[in-house]
């Protein structure tokens, strides 16, 4: 199984991809890199072969096999919530992968599902983190994708989180509506709110929450989260820009181990609405993971 990988805009600018994947994927070894690149198993989707030298050049793509030769074991099954002629959908647990990332390959949501049903061109429609459970919608054919892929780009679909997270005891808010720039944060992988978009006024905004608190006991509170735009990190860090960082969460708002974490990420993908492309018929999806909230 190929996988794929986008090169985005830096700032300062890797002098070679191999500089880049060393720096992105920090679990693997560089000599590791350096091998697969030395035996022609690392290419960019235009054919090209890659060598140690081959300059970073934002928008390509570059094409890459999985050799994981220990992968983590794992326990959690992924339940297909539905099966259709057209699209997939599947319930994931927390800590999975959708698409082979890492150390995850074969234990992907993506290469497990393949696996499951034999649909060789299987493709998520959209993703979640991997610290996030939650409701994922497939396409089972790779022409059908782009027509599924819209409903997301047009904003047509109604996509309904739930959070636990630490409460701001400074306010009495029960409702929110977060609307600024995220960009790229420091380091690369986190996100962070522009300057001058907090209030959501600048023109350039280009992330909208709106998050209710739906319930709160010891401290913390039980959150709907209803964004209208689907950046990187987008939740987490409107969550934390409220005062109320989501439980589990190792990157916001300052970066943290597991063990220091505590939980998985309490952030889950509870439910997946919208008119189905192709049938015209009204869709919804619920997702059965449950979250940790403390009984009464």
């Amino acid at each position: 199984m190929k996988s794929r990988l986008h090169l985005p805009k830096l700032d300062p600018v890797p002098g070679t991809i191999l500089e880049y994947l060393v720096a992105h994927f920090p679990h693997i070894p560089a000599q590791t890199w350096l091998e697969r690149i030395n035996n022609g198993k690392i290419e960019l989707d235009n054919g090209t072969v890659l060598t140690a030298e081959s300059p970073y050049r934002y928008g390509a793509t570059v094409l890459y096999s999985r050799e994981v030769a220990r992968e983590p074991e794992s326990d959690e099954t992924a339940e297909i919530l539905y099966h259709g002629a057209d699209i997939l959908v599947a319930d994931k647990p927390h800590g999975i992968v959708v698409t082979p990332s890492g150390e995850h390959v074969e234990r992907s949501l993506l290469a497990r599902l393949q696996k499951r049903t034999g649909l060789a061109q299987l493709a998520p429609v959209h993703r979640l983190d991997r610290e996030t459970a939650g409701v994922v919608l497939f396409t089972v054919h790779e022409s059908k994708r782009g027509q599924y892929h819209q409903l997301f780009s047009n904003r047509n679909v109604e996509r309904e989180y739930l959070a636990v997270a630490g409460l701001n005891k400074s306010t009495d808010t029960k409702e929110w509506r977060i609307q600024n720039k995220l960009e790229e944060g420091e380091p690369w992988y986190r996100r962070r709110i522009a300057e001058g978009s907090e209030d959501g006024s600048s023109a350039g905004s280009n992330a909208i929450t709106r998050i209710v608190l739906l319930e709160s006991r010891d401290g913390l509170g039980l959150f709907q989260l209803l964004p209208e735009t689907g950046k990187k990190h987008q939740l987490r860090v409107h969550m934390m820009s409220i005062g109320c960082p989501i439980v589990g969460d190792r990157l916001y708002p300052d970066i943290r181990t597991e063990e220091e974490a505590g939980p998985p990420l309490q952030l889950l993908a509870h439910r997946l609405s919208f008119v189905d492309p192709l049938s015209g018929e009204p869709r919804s999806f619920t997702s059965n993971q449950k979250l940790l909230w403390p009984a009464e």
